[in-house]
């Protein structure tokens, strides 16, 4: 290393007494950077693909199902139009979907909301249903309140068992009590 350095000295030192062999603006000759010296800069965000993707999606779908019900609606009102009231002929009874006026809610009624006399019907099963659990509940009560009154034994504790041997005693009883001698 000590013998490079030696053999490299007066080359340094031929240039640094001949002034001419350094280039004017030594430092300024410098490679830099050019581009830094403004504010635009690459910002880094989120990306926006997901979102962008979500919404062409979006109108995609949409417009399948748009434009095909637009052009739905407007044939059945141009060509088909709303339903008029007319004499129901003797011994007809019309149908629930029947009494819708426009053809499309009658097609939504007759295909996709279920039949009104029927849901009622099963309303009324409800109704019915809970108002007889809450007399078995007041009917409850009051056994267990007059218990409590009495200081009874509860009593109302009992193992259930199928109606159908109940049934067979009923008709043991029916068919033997009279061959009995009573």
């Amino acid at each position: 290393m000590a013998v490079w350095s030696s053999m490299l000295r007066p080359a340094g030192l031929i240039i640094t007494k001949n002034v001419k062999l350094i280039p004017k603006n030594f430092i300024q000759n410098v490679p830099r950077r050019a581009m830094s010296d403004h504010e635009r800069t690459l910002p880094i965000i989120p990306s926006r693909w997901q979102w962008d993707k979500t919404k062409d999606l979006f109108h995609f779908y949409f417009l399948i199902g748009a434009i095909p019900l637009s052009l739905l609606v407007l044939y059945v009102n141009i060509f088909i139009g709303p339903a008029t009231l007319q004499e129901i002929p003797e011994g007809y009874e019309p149908s629930y979907y029947e009494y819708e006026r426009h053809p499309i809610s009658r097609f939504i009624a007759r295909y996709i909301y279920p039949n009104p006399q029927k849901e009622y019907e099963k309303y009324m099963q409800y109704v019915y249903v809970q108002s007889e659990l809450a007399k078995l509940r007041k009917l409850y009560a009051d056994v267990k309140k007059a218990i409590n009154q009495h200081a009874d034994h509860e009593g109302v504790y009992y193992y259930s068992y199928p109606a159908k041997y109940h049934r067979a005693a009923r008709h043991m009883e029916d068919t033997i009590d009279p061959t009995r001698g009573a």
